[in-house]
């Protein structure tokens, strides 16, 4: 190899690790627990423009309801939710009550909305029903419809399966279609959004919410029903109004 080349090749190598460590190594770092809905619509879509302003965010999938409680506990500088600043704090106290023990909420809690997620009705692909209304989909959340026969469907009991209450899907149901009624007694409770997909896949009689954001992803064995539209806010929350690198982050999502 010339001389001239070999130089000529050392510098582009050198120009090349230059850039790759400077994308590698953020400047500033944040850490953000809660919905693993905000975070994979509204927040992961814009990871590597962050990165390139060298901020680098750290997420932990653990609701919304523990999200603001690992905020309040001081654990996280921002909590990622998949509701209203109300509601996401209502979530938190019942987080913190599945716990055995009670939270002090501070009075100066801050709400970014970064975007909106529709929730859509699903059962067993297997099911012939196709639309539901709002009010029966109240029955049957509320148990006062309980085979879907009722509906025009098979000779089947229908099991609703729903979000545990720290988490933000189903208390978002509960609110915007239930009118704040209690689900039936015997509804499945999960731990996961994605797993309300995964058990009604299972159960012939499945019913429930799921975010349209994960069944487009994986509907695994469920489908989609038409039904009224469902949308719920999401949202960053602070400790008072964000700063530092927080406030990047907020600024550069909010809507």
């Amino acid at each position: 190899m010339r001389r001239g080349t070999a130089i000529a090749l050392g510098i582009a190598i050198g120009i090349q690790l230059a850039s790759f460590a400077s994308w590698s190594a953020p400047d500033e770092t944040l850490e953000i627990s809660g919905g693993t809905t905000p975070w994979s619509q509204a927040i992961a879509p814009r990871l590597l423009e962050l990165k390139s302003l060298g901020i680098e965010l750290r997420f932990r999938g653990i609701g919304t309801g523990r999200g603001v409680l690992s905020l309040i506990d001081g654990k996280v500088p921002v909590a990622a939710v998949g509701d209203t600043l109300e509601d996401s704090v209502a979530a938190a106290v019942k987080a913190a009550k599945a716990e055995n023990r009670e939270i002090a909420i501070p009075g100066n809690l801050a709400y970014t909305k970064i975007g909106a997620d529709e929730q859509v009705v699903i059962v067993n692909k297997s099911n012939p029903v196709t639309e539901l209304t709002k009010a029966q989909l109240k029955a049957i959340a509320t148990g006062k419809i309980i085979n879907w026969k009722e509906l025009g469907g098979a000779d089947l009991p229908i099991k609703v399966v729903v979000t545990e209450p720290s988490l933000a899907p189903g208390q978002f149901f509960r609110k915007s279609v239930m009118d704040g009624e209690a689900y039936v007694q015997d509804a499945i409770e999960v731990r996961s959004p994605r797993e309300v997909i995964t058990l009604i896949s299972r159960h012939p009689g499945g019913f429930g919410a799921a975010a349209d954001v994960h069944m487009k992803e994986a509907p695994g064995s469920a489908k989609v029903v038409k039904a009224p539209a469902i949308m719920r806010p999401l949202g960053l929350i602070t400790v008072g109004p964000p700063t530092g690198v927080a406030k990047k982050v907020t600024d550069l999502l909010k809507k």
